[in-house]
């Protein structure tokens, strides 16, 4: 059995990922369509061996359609998503546009694949990329030990703001290397040589709109009695997203049964030596799958604490992976039909 497959916003960072996750995971395909705005039409991205021509989303008829990867922005998933889950193709829609609809399942396939069995809306919404990597460290350990709160810091990059976020930290870096005035642009200070603890917009709490995100999805995903606050930073990383975590747990805890339980569970990479590199950082998890767990040790300061370093490729576990991912499950479980 085959399926058609359509990448709405294939000429982005995540689009193109998508496109290339579908490939290295061999998921089964009949047709691949590439869809973006219509400025973008007629351009060609790879695929395989491959490239293909890109289609604008304005104009696609996705009758026939069996699965809609989207990864173009919030506005358009809320005004598109209906639509083509209306001529019965399952959107996987990776914005934030949908992640707090009761409707609409938000999914990490390690964590809550069971959310797939109701899908009333045809729509599948992604997690934002900084809570798809912290659940899936988290599940494992709070079936053991019960989570009561986490404090989670991360370090997040300049991929996770777009293709001109990431030109922007090129060109501020070399400016810096040959005495150019430094432009601003994506960000709110320079970004090169610096770390900017400011992520999506203000709320009237003090709280930026990516700590909201992080705290609610992961109560909806993981457990609603899960307290979480979050401090989001921009670094001038490329690739890859981290995360300084700390967990307080109802139940007793140590680090070796909790190094034990990261090590069984799905999705998951441990790399905890307590030696000079014996963990990983954002360079070494450009490109995998896994999310990498280091730093696992015991907090003193609480009765049943825990902290840990969490590393996970943001384009690929972030966004585009975790897409694909829940796309394997829908055919596993026999939730869509073949083309």
């Amino acid at each position: 059995m085959a399926y058609k497959v359509a990448v709405i916003g294939a000429t982005g960072n995540v689009g193109r990922e998508m496109l290339k996750v579908l490939v290295e995971r061999q998921f089964p395909i009949s047709e691949v369509v590439a869809l973006a705005s219509t400025r973008s039409v007629g351009s060609e991205v790879s695929f395989g061996d491959g490239v293909l021509k890109v289609k604008a989303l304005d104009y696609y008829d996705f009758k026939g359609t069996d699965i809609a990867l989207m990864s173009a922005g919030g506005e358009i998933a809320k005004q598109w998503a209906p639509k083509i889950a209306g001529q019965g193709c399952m959107v996987i829609d990776n914005s934030s546009a949908w992640r707090m609809d009761r409707q609409v399942p938000l999914v990490v396939p390690e964590v809550n694949a069971d959310a797939l069995n109701d899908i009333p809306k045809g729509i599948i919404a992604n997690p934002n990329c900084s809570t798809a990597q912290l659940v899936v460290a988290l599940k494992p350990l709070h079936d053991l030990f019960t989570i009561k709160r986490v404090v989670v810091s991360t370090y997040q990059s300049v991929s996770g703001a777009g293709n001109e976020a990431m030109d922007e930290l090129f060109r501020q870096t070399r400016a810096v290397f040959v005495a150019d005035p430094i432009e601003q642009g994506k960000f709110t200070k320079q970004i090169a040589f610096n770390v900017i603890p400011h992520i999506d917009v203000f709320l009237d709490s003090g709280i930026t709109k990516e700590e909201w995100k992080m705290a609610v999805e992961t109560q909806k995903i993981l457990d609603p009695d899960i307290q979480v606050t979050a401090t989001c930073v921009r670094v001038p990383v490329f690739v890859g997203h981290s995360e300084s975590v700390n967990i307080e747990f109802e139940k007793p805890v140590t680090a070796e049964k909790a190094r034990a339980a990261l090590r069984a569970a799905p999705g998951i990479l441990v790399v905890d030596k307590r030696e000079d590199g014996g963990y990983v950082t954002p360079i070494e998890c450009a490109g995998e799958d896994a999310t990498f767990v280091s730093r696992i040790r015991k907090d003193p300061t609480v009765e049943n604490g825990l902290n840990l370093w969490i590393v996970s490729d943001n384009l690929r576990k972030g966004a585009a992976l975790n897409a694909v991912q829940i796309a394997e499950s829908l055919v596993n479980r026999n939730l869509l039909r073949a083309a």
